[in-house]
């Protein structure tokens, strides 16, 4: 019922019950789980109006750094939004959020983490498309649990194994791999569904053939009619 130690012991005193609250305190029940809901619970409750973003960063075969950023919509989780750059300024970032949510389009929560580039800039850009920020605790990737793994699948599934030349290239290859991304691959979470939901095909619609994507990286294995 969500009584502390003192209000117990005071409920006990006017019972005529002479006990220390030091005992009470010791033998009251230890709940297992936090008495407000946990984070998890937080997105999962969330998933259909929460989005995040968060930049990553991708090397060159030049030796230059490049940024990429990018907008996920937890709900399929669909990358909305990526953009690369090699000099991240909060006015360009602040920029993208209205790219990725043009005509009231805006989710009603936006999760990020602190770092300084969503300065003063940023939040008033966020706030002026009606969105609500969540942000993470320090040094707590673990809170942007989907953008986390969404770069990872980024890195092991296409960035890994190619060597970027230029933005241009960069731009070009994650607009190829967010494709094969949103129609093909099957998620997990998504009941192995692809974000743009992808039709059974049954034995009669004929032989199944490997159609490449990404380059050959992956195959969409699809059936064709004879």
């Amino acid at each position: 019922m969500g009584w502390g130690a003192p209000r117990i012991h005071g409920e006990l005193l006017k019972l005529g019950i002479e006990i220390s609250q030091a005992t009470v305190s010791k033998y009251m029940a230890r709940h297992q789980k936090p008495p407000s809901q946990s984070w998890r619970t937080f997105l999962s409750n969330h998933t259909e109006c929460l989005a995040a973003m968060d930049f990553f960063t991708v090397p060159t075969a030049g030796f230059r750094v490049l940024y990429v950023f990018i907008v996920l919509s937890h709900d399929r989780r669909q990358v909305v939004h990526f953009n690369v750059t090699e000099h991240p300024t909060a006015q360009w970032t602040a920029q993208q959020l209205v790219e990725a949510f043009p005509f009231d389009s805006a989710p009603r929560y936006l999760l990020r983490d602190r770092d300084a580039i969503y300065g003063e800039k940023v939040q008033r850009r966020i706030k002026s498309l009606g969105i609500q920020e969540v942000v993470t605790a320090p040094r707590s990737p673990w809170q942007n649990p989907f953008c986390e793994r969404v770069i990872g699948s980024i890195r092991r599934d296409c960035l890994d194994h190619v060597i970027v030349l230029n933005e241009r290239h960069l731009r070009r290859i994650l607009r190829e791999y967010f494709s094969y991304y949103h129609t093909c691959r099957t998620h997990l979470s998504l009941n192995k569904d692809p974000p743009e939901t992808r039709p059974i095909e049954l034995p009669e619609m004929g032989n199944i053939v490997a159609l490449p994507r990404v380059g050959g990286l992956h195959h969409r294995y699809a059936r064709i009619a004879a």
